[in-house]
């Protein structure tokens, strides 16, 4: 296993991410938050980038939640520095132009869970265990459970979770919303595998334009959303990935872009 805390593979421009901390179930803490950052830097400058996929190291845990042992004894100001840090590299994981997705194997308790969040959409291992059990710890979530979290689920079953601290399995997890798609651990790596192999087929300005268009859209009202789509779906069109695409449909022949 690797030292870094961040493992990087790179499958023709589908990044898999492992977060390589197994002993402590592989919670985050500044040196794992600094090495996403860094991570970050080099896929935010990569024009060639198609999709992120993040995993935990091991079948225990995908994050576990943040390193209790580095923030028990935080002051105020501390806990608020290192929340910020986590934010804002959180949200530059979600600002990614590509699709990122959790492979969520084992336990996603609060930074994990968070980190989850973070993604466009998440798949579970049939032994994932979900949770925001920060108030069990005298605390709220802080690296944005508190406002992604109802977003996905919606604010009832948010508070639901997050004031009692109580932990769902991953089949609740799929009927709330919080995840799409249940599947044993094999599946969840072939899952991987065929995720790869079609996120680094299909068109890659299409799927950058198509999450464009759903992210920014979520921010408007639905006719300034609808113009938003309008321009990206005209924009595709001036270039060559539209005339290869339709191009290949009509000969029938797998495109190549």
């Amino acid at each position: 296993m690797s030292e870094q805390p961040i493992e990087v593979q790179d499958d023709a421009g589908v990044v898999r991410l492992t977060i390589t901390r197994p002993k402590a179930l592989n919670a985050l803490n500044s040196d794992v938050i600094a090495a996403l950052s860094a991570t970050l830097d080099e896929l935010e400058a990569r024009d060639d980038l198609r999709a992120v996929l993040i995993t935990g190291a091991g079948e225990k845990a995908f994050v576990a939640g943040a390193d209790i042992t580095e923030m028990r004894d935080q002051s105020a100001l501390q806990a608020r520095d290192f929340a910020g840090q986590a934010l804002a590299t959180l949200k530059r994981l979600e600002a990614l132009p590509v699709p990122v997705v959790a492979l969520v194997n084992g336990f996603c308790l609060g930074g994990g869970c968070e980190l989850a969040l973070a993604c466009d959409w998440a798949v579970a291992s049939d032994n994932a265990v979900f949770g925001q059990p920060e108030v069990l710890l005298g605390v709220i979530p802080g690296f944005g459970g508190t406002q992604r979290l109802p977003r996905r689920v919606g604010p009832a079953m948010a508070l639901d979770l997050v004031t009692t601290g109580r932990k769902i399995d991953a089949h609740d997890a799929l009927r709330i919303g919080l995840v799409n798609r249940v599947m044993s651990q094999t599946e969840l790596e072939s899952y991987a595998a065929e995720l790869t192999q079609q996120l680094a087929g299909n068109g890659p300005q299409a799927v950058r334009g198509a999450k464009q268009a759903i992210h920014d859209g979520l921010d408007q009202d639905l006719d300034s959303a609808l113009a938003l789509e309008t321009s990206l779906f005209a924009l595709c069109f001036a270039g060559e990935e539209q005339r290869e695409g339709m191009g290949a449909f009509v000969e029938k022949r797998p495109p190549n872009f």
